[in-house]
């Protein structure tokens, strides 16, 4: 999950997501898994689905890249 900007509250979360071969979800079953565990304002406003995360040479996710693609995504 990395921060996307939010007109209210500064910032919200948004969760990119990797499925598994041969899986498939739907972003309200992701929410409403998300949200039976972890408190409301922890839960993302926003699923993004990828075929895999941008890494590094040595394999570590590129936070940073997610972050920039997430400033474009309307929230709220």
């Amino acid at each position: 999950m990395v921060p996307a900007p939010h007109p209210r509250w500064g910032e919200r979360p948004v969760a990119y997501v990797v499925l598994r071969p041969g899986q498939e979800a739907e972003p309200r079953e992701l929410d409403a898994h998300v949200r039976a565990r972890l408190a409301g304002f922890k839960a993302p406003d926003a699923y993004e689905f990828r075929a895999e995360l941008p890494k590094t040479a040595t394999g570590k996710v590129r936070k940073f890249v997610l972050r920039d693609e997430a400033r474009a995504i309307e929230l709220g």
